[in-house]
This record gives C-alpha cells, structure tokens and sequence, in this order.
C-alpha cells in the first residue's frame, strides 16, 4: 500500500464522522472523504463543515451495486428494511477501491463501539471489516484503543497512542471534543437513511414484491399517500401542491393520471409493475378504484358528491373521464400503505 501519509474516510456529515477525520489530521495526515450516494441517503452538505476541515471530498455512487444488497441481503435486515452490515461491508470495499486509487495508505471511519446495536458491536464490527476486503487497512480511530491493532498503526503510518477509547451511546466526549475544536454545526445523529424509517419501510417492502424497480419508482416512494390497489397496481395520491409538482415530474409514460376538473385535489398517479399490463384484464376495475380515491380528497362539500375524474395516459394515449363518489375511510385505509 505503500508509505504515503494520506487516508480515504467515510463521510456522512454527522460528529462522529467529522471528528474521526479531526483526529487524524492532527497527525498530520491527508485526509479524502467519501459521500456515497444511493436513493436513500439523505445528503445533506453543510458548507461551513466541510470548508472548515478543509480536505478532498469525493462523491461515489454506489446505487447499483447497493440495489443488489437490498433483494438479497447475506446478513439481513435491521428493524425496517436496512441492510445496515451489508451496507457497510459494500461502503468498505468501495472505500478500499478508492483508497487504491487515490494511493492512500487507509480507510478511516466514525464508528463508535457500542453506539448501534447491530453494526457497532465488536464481532460486527471485526467482521465487517474482514468481508470487506481491506480489514487489515480499516482505522476507526475514536474507538482505535479498543480495538485490536491495524497494519497501518502497526507499520507506523499512524500513532495509535493519539487515537481515542470511546465507547457507548452516550456522545458527552464526542460532544466535549467539538466544543474543544470549535465545530459548532453537524447533522443529527439519525443515521440519514430512509430504509430505516417505518413509514417508508413499508411502502419500500411492498416495492421490492416488485423486484424491477428502478430510481424513479423509489423517488415515488418519497411522496404522497401510497394506496395497493391490486398485486402490480399502485397509486401515489398529493397532499398538497407542492407534492402535486413532484408527482407530476415522476410521471412515465406508461403511468395513468388522475386528477379532476371541477374540484381543487390531489394529481394521482397509478403506476402498474408489470410489463404485460396491456393485457391487464382488471384496469378499468383499478381506474375506478383509483378514481374514487382520489374523489375522496377532493374538496367537494359532502361524501355522496359526484366527482368528476379525469384519466390520461400518455404513452397509450389514453383520455377520459369518470364521474363517481369517493370512498368510505374504512375503505380507504384497507388500501392504504
């Protein structure tokens, strides 16, 4: 790997990320950081941060490979639908790729012994580094001391003796040491996942029933209220304009449009997941359906009011009209994501 004093560090933006790279460069090494990119990482940059440790960042995206993971994950999922050890093993060994390419000497992370139950236990933790592929090379230096020791403090590229023994959930040392280095800023610590929140778990569960997804069905995901009208058949309805607007940008050619004239709602879009859908023999039963839905957040003055619908397809050039009446709430939340 070579001699050079330079590291590659996995960077999300969080204080345990930004003071394992701090703890580092105070030994006056150079320090590239890591964003990697799924549909699911929230990014969030904060300027003033990242200015302020004044290093390399590099941006990854590891998408394709981390869609793989989520169908089939070798250890499982966490609470939701994370593959949180898989997900790491991933991130090390495209951080391991980047350190060879970059003629670094190590990869660095933020981990913290015994913050996370899952991922940040000792054997988690060891042997997510061992299936990465670079374990020997993984420096974790705010929980180092704890550790057993890595090639890179071994061949003394590194002063172990300067890394840290933290452990725990309790950030009062990581929260004392920003106060002591002036890191006033730094995103919450929640992980930045959406695969770990409930809500959108499920609505990412009935997705991967569907196997064939793509960016823009997971980005559909992220809006509206999501209703399973039938096996291949789903409908993302806006709670207000701006996610209207949003709708309407994730519309694909095949999607059916819903929305109506004559009374301020929702745009609706039905989306069917499954390539013969021209042979659908129940679509006009789900257009229905789908109509009475969105009826039913129209804002019309009673229940029982007739609303009008209008359907378009862009791609079957398709346009028409429904006049119906919305939907019970009991009947509404026995279709409801």
């Amino acid at each position: 790997m070579g001699n050079r004093k330079k590291a590659v560090a996995l960077y999300s933006g969080g204080l345990d990320s930004i003071l394992a790279i701090k703890v580092i460069l105070q030994q006056d090494i150079d320090v590239i950081g890591i964003k990697f990119e799924t549909p699911f990482i929230e990014n969030k940059p904060d300027t003033y941060i990242e200015q302020s440790l004044n290093i390399v960042f590099v941006r990854e995206d590891i998408s394709k490979d981390f869609k793989k993971i989520l169908l089939n994950p070798k250890h499982g999922y966490g609470k939701n639908v994370n593959p949180c050890i898989d997900c790491r093993i991933l991130m090390f060994r495209k951080a391991g790729e980047i350190m060879e390419r970059e003629k670094a000497s190590f990869i660095i992370s933020g981990e913290v012994l015994g913050q996370r139950p899952m991922t940040q236990n000792k054997k988690s933790l060891l042997m997510i580094s061992e299936e990465s592929g670079y374990g020997q090379w993984i420096v974790r230096p705010l929980s180092a001391l704890l550790l057993p020791e890595t090639k890179p403090e071994k061949l003394n590229i590194i002063n172990r003796l300067q890394l840290l023994d933290i452990q725990g959930r309790s950030r009062k040392r990581q929260i004392d040491l920003a106060k002591n280095w002036g890191i006033k800023t730094y995103l919450a610590p929640a992980g930045g996942c959406k695969l770990t929140e409930p809500g959108f778990a499920r609505r990412m569960k009935d997705l991967l029933l569907k196997k064939n997804f793509n960016k823009n069905d997971i980005d559909l995901l992220k809006v509206g209220r999501h209703f399973v009208l039938h096996k291949y058949a789903k409908l993302v309805v806006g709670r207000n304009e701006k996610e209207n607007q949003k709708i309407s940008s994730l519309v694909q050619p095949k999607d059916y449009v819903l929305n109506s004239q004559n009374f301020k709602g929702p745009l609706s879009l039905l989306r069917i997941y499954n390539d013969s859908d021209s042979h659908f023999s129940e679509i006009e039963k789900i257009l229905d359906l789908a109509s009475k839905i969105t009826a039913r957040y129209c804002d019309k003055n009673h229940v029982t009011d007739l609303v009008d619908i209008n359907i378009w397809n862009s791609g079957k050039n398709i346009n028409q009209k429904k006049y119906v009446q919305s939907l019970s709430e009991q009947q509404i939340d026995s279709y409801l994501i």
